[in-house]
This record gives structure tokens, sequence and C-alpha cells, in this order.
């Protein structure tokens, strides 16, 4: 039998704590808790409990690393803008924002353009070399990087802020992953 599920027009089930899979409930339960409500993209996540979970888990060590929250976000935006996951977009500019962070850095995240703050342009920089090349690199660019402050352990942390969130935006671009009400605001058309 079919699970109830609200209607979209992506191929994957929006779930409910009630309809989505039995190992799912208690995550979407929580991020509903944390968040005052449930994202859509959480829903459609929830077909695959390991899935959700994993990206949760993943995300929540990114939160622990020596990075700054906004260098944080710098890698997250660099993410989601090359990826083109507009959920992701939304989410982080509305996190951005609550951290108070520089509009204009916001803003050259979101047009994928140089950032106003050198450091912080190196650290875009440096993910965008690390997905180009698949981890490899260039050394001129991983000096760059050191030069500008960062650490061989923030290098490696760069490397798991890429591994989270590759995971959530590919998720998010094949369940098609909707902009919620809440993030309406802060809405991104690559």
């Amino acid at each position: 039998m079919q699970p109830s599920t609200t209607a979209t027009t992506s191929h994957f089930p929006e779930h409910t704590v009630d309809t989505a899979p039995t190992a799912s409930r208690r995550t979407m339960e929580g991020v509903t808790r944390n968040l005052g409500y449930l994202p859509a993209a959480v829903g459609r996540l929830a077909e695959s409990p390991q899935t959700l979970d994993g990206f949760l888990k993943l995300s929540a060590m990114f939160e622990t690393t020596e990075l700054d929250p906004v260098a944080r976000e710098v890698v997250i935006m660099t993410i989601a803008t090359r990826n083109s996951c507009h959920v992701c977009v939304a989410m982080h500019t509305a996190k951005l924002t609550r951290l108070a962070a520089d509009p204009e850095l916001t803003a050259a995240l979101r047009d994928q353009r140089p950032l106003p703050d050198p450091r912080l342009d190196t650290l875009r920089t440096f993910t965008l070399a690390a997905l180009d090349h698949t981890g490899a690199v260039p050394d001129e660019t991983l000096h760059a990087f050191l030069a500008q402050g960062f650490t061989h352990r923030n290098a490696l942390e760069v490397m798991l802020g890429i591994g989270a969130y590759t995971l959530s935006t590919f998720a998010n671009r094949l369940v098609d992953a909707p902009v919620d009400p809440a993030l309406a605001p802060f809405a991104w058309h690559r």
C-alpha cells in the first residue's frame, strides 16, 4: 500500500511525520522542533532514513569545525550555487542574514563572483578548486589558502563541508525540493 503523501510535482513523496518510514520519524520530529516547521526537502529526503540522517549528522559535524560560522557559510554557499541548489541557497542566505553577514558578501556568493573580503574569497577559491580537481587542489591554491591564515586542518574541514553539502545539493535536486514559504524572501534563481 502506498503511503499517504502531499501531492507534489516531484516523483518523490513529501512525507509527513505520520507517512514517513518509521526510521525517519524521530529525525523529522527533531528538525520540526528545531526549525518550527518541517521543510519540504526533509519530507522528501525522509524516503531514505539513512540519507536524511547521514546529511544531518555530516552537517552537524561541519558546524563543529574550527572554521567560523561565516566561513562555513561561504563553503556551503559556494557548493550550493555551483550545484544550483535553490533550496540550499535560500536556506543559507537566510542563515547569513541571521549571522549579520555583510550583505555584499551574501550578494557576491549568490552571484558566484569574487567576494569583497580577500580571506573569504580565498576560501571560496579553495572550495571551487577542491570541487574542480576532485580534492587534488593545486599547490598554488593551497599555499594561498594557508597564507590567509587557514590551516591544514581547515583544508580538511572544507572537504567535510564539501561531502555534506554535495550530498544535500544533489539529493535536493533529485527530489526537486521546493523553497518553503518561510524561505521565500531568500529565493534564488540561477
